[in-house]
């Protein structure tokens, strides 16, 4: 079965330095672009993350320091492969929670400007979790009846992870062959921010998720509070956690003098 588009679909994968949205870096990334028409464009990049790569996690994919060393930081590669995404709805396997997060941290570090106003989400790990509870290797073994060789090389995870989301339209006859239906199906509780430490209350007004005002209105604490939102901006807090803050800040203060 071929997707139902009416924009192009991203499927990528990143391999990292580790799972540290904050501080791990992209070793890694390949993308996997799919037009309405059926169409296909691939690139993979491999990146220097400019820190060391754990051995721990070299062992699981396979890249060492000085397999990227000549490799261009991400940095230089941000508007290549900002280009390339930024018309297209994003799909990944376990992309909600990882290598969106992880994507839009280092797009920011490059001072390119990322958010998912314009597109939605495509989890093909949490459609999968919701039908049958396993792995990407089980899978595509699963689904498509094939064993994944080269499992943890982003190109190979790549094109498996939208070999399965193709399988399993065909396997489920209640999934819609619709981007804005699969990326609602496969998303978790809602937040502002990737990370999840700003949800949505029943309102869809921001709420913190976390600490001493967990459940409280991040316009109303900020605005009794005034030096929790700078505390904020200083602690260890992803960029993109940043960004919806200082936007939500922004948003109350116009709404004050309009």
């Amino acid at each position: 079965m071929q997707l139902n588009l009416t924009k192009p679909i991203c499927f990528f994968d990143l391999e990292t330095t580790g799972i540290n949205i904050t501080h791990d870096r992209i070793v890694e990334i390949s993308i996997l672009k799919v037009f309405p028409n059926g169409t296909e464009e691939s690139k993979t990049w491999l990146v220097n993350p400019e820190i060391p790569i754990p051995k721990e996690v070299t062992e699981i994919h396979g890249i060492t320091d000085e397999k990227v060393a000549n490799e261009p930081t991400f940095k230089v590669l941000a508007k290549d492969i900002n280009n390339m995404i930024k018309d297209s709805d994003l799909g990944g396997f376990n992309s909600n929670r990882f290598d969106i997060p992880l994507l839009a941290e280092e797009m920011l570090r490059a001072d390119v400007d990322f958010d998912m106003k314009s597109r939605v989400a495509v989890d093909v790990q949490t459609i999968f979790h919701k039908m049958e509870q396993r792995t990407l290797s089980a899978a595509y073994k699963f689904y498509c009846d094939k064993s994944l060789e080269d499992a943890h090389s982003a190109e190979a995870d790549t094109n498996a992870t939208y070999e399965v989301l193709k399988a399993q339209l065909d396997k489920y006859e209640e999934l819609e062959n619709d981007t804005k239906f699969l990326a609602e199906f496969s998303s978790r509780r809602k937040f502002a921010d990737f990370a999840g430490f700003i949800s949505y209350n029943k309102e869809g007004e921001e709420c913190f998720s976390f600490g001493k005002h967990k459940g409280k209105l991040v316009t109303e604490v900020l605005e009794k509070e005034p030096g929790y939102f700078g505390w904020l901006l200083n602690a260890d807090f992803p960029l993109y956690t940043k960004k919806v803050l200082t936007a939500i800040k922004l948003r109350s203060f116009n709404n004050k003098l309009g």
